[in-house]
């Protein structure tokens, strides 16, 4: 016979509030953080900082949420605090960041909760989210009559993209494996 009292789980009211609270964190974290490297526009643009808080709500409060946090980011970033990024760049990131915390955090509630699902989901998050950035780039450079070539898709999604791509793969995971060791991650 155990000892040990029944766990109790908290009431659906809670865990909604929580994920509401979590989610605002995130999304202030998503206008202040390109502070932090905005003072040298290259190193910004190449770390990606507005990506890191929309990855991390969709392992900590899962997919539509983290989909709402991306999609609203960089257009209240551009509309609230000035001209960074430009209009045409926050609509293209707001499809990419929509796409990122979508998939990172569906796949991160479908597939098993061992480590290396938190690698697959970042990783394919990150492709697909690169992937819708090039199609909104493309649209968008229709809308304009301009072109959005491969060869400004490559540098755009990879080869520019380089440093950010490194740093979310070190950090992000970590970051996760550490909100999961504190309980931090809201699970349905």
């Amino acid at each position: 016979m155990s000892t040990q009292p029944p766990v109790k789980e908290k009431p659906a009211s809670s865990l909604f509030v929580r994920r509401l609270v979590f989610s605002a964190m995130f999304l202030a974290l998503c206008m202040v953080l390109p502070y932090l490297t905005g003072q040298i526009p290259e190193i910004g643009a190449a770390l990606s900082p507005m990506h890191i808080p929309v990855f991390l709500c969709g392992f900590v409060c899962g997919w539509p949420w983290a989909l709402a946090v991306g999609a609203i980011a960089p257009l209240l970033k551009h509309f609230a605090f000035g001209p960074m990024p430009p209009l045409l760049t926050a609509v293209a990131m707001t499809f990419e960041l929509a796409a990122y915390g979508a998939v990172s955090g569906l796949l991160y509630k479908l597939l098993p909760k061992k480590k290396w699902a938190i690698y697959a989901s970042l990783v394919t998050a990150m492709v697909a989210g690169r992937l819708v950035w090039g199609c909104a780039r493309f649209v968008i450079a229709g809308l304009q009559n301009t072109s959005f070539p491969l060869s400004a898709f490559w540098a755009g999604a990879v080869a520019d993209a380089v440093p950010g791509i490194i740093l979310h793969i070190v950090l992000i995971p970590v970051l996760v494996m550490a909100m999961e060791k504190a309980r931090l991650t809201l699970k349905d």
